[in-house]
Order: structure tokens, then C-alpha cells, then sequence
């Protein structure tokens, strides 16, 4: 049995780096124009928007215009989730000590 990842138009780079930094590698991308520019510009103002705030929802966004719902877009949400869920706990838990002790 073999696994094929596909990756559609989006390069496998951007794939697996924008799981750990995604400001970063959407910036290269936009640099070297390697995103699908199918994405229409009445959209335009959210996707500066969302980079500036939620950068993982948006690569959620272009995953799924590019591929649908599929094993990428599966493991990227996983990723959000992670992020936004349990992520940053410890930095909470470690600002309550600090300011309580």
C-alpha cells in the first residue's frame, strides 16, 4: 500500500512550515509568488487582516481552496486546535506565578 501526499498547487514546503511558523512562510511565499493566486480580491482585505491576526485560519482557508478537505488540511487543523487550545498554558500558568509570587 503506498501514501501519496498531495499537494495541488501549494508547494510541500509551505505545507509542513507553516505548521511551526506561519507569518514566516507566508511571507517567503508572497516573496517567491509560489501560492495559487486563484483567490478572488473582494478577499483581499481579509487575508491581510487574517495575517495579521489569525495567519493559521488563513492557510486553513487557502488548503482548502486548493485541495478541499483532505489529509493536509486535516492535520493543519489539528494544528490550529493544538495552538489555539492547549499551546499556550503554560505561558498563562507561568504570568500567574510571576505576578502571585
Amino acid at each position: 500500500m503506498k501514501v501519496f501526499l498531495l499537494t495541488h498547487g501549494m508547494p510541500l514546503w509551505f505545507l509542513i512550515l507553516s505548521l511551526f511558523l506561519p507569518r514566516l512562510c507566508m511571507a517567503i511565499a508572497f516573496v517567491q509568488h509560489s501560492l495559487p493566486h486563484h483567490i478572488p480580491t473582494a478577499v483581499g482585505a481579509f487575508q491581510i487582516l487574517a495575517w495579521l491576526l489569525v495567519p493559521r485560519l488563513l492557510i486553513l482557508f487557502w488548503i482548502y481552496q486548493d485541495q478541499g478537505v483532505g489529509l493536509w488540511f486535516v492535520v493543519h487543523a489539528l494544528g490550529l486546535l493544538f495552538a489555539w487550545g492547549g499551546g499556550g498554558g503554560s505561558v498563562v500558568r507561568r504570568r500567574r506565578i510571576e505576578v502571585d509570587g
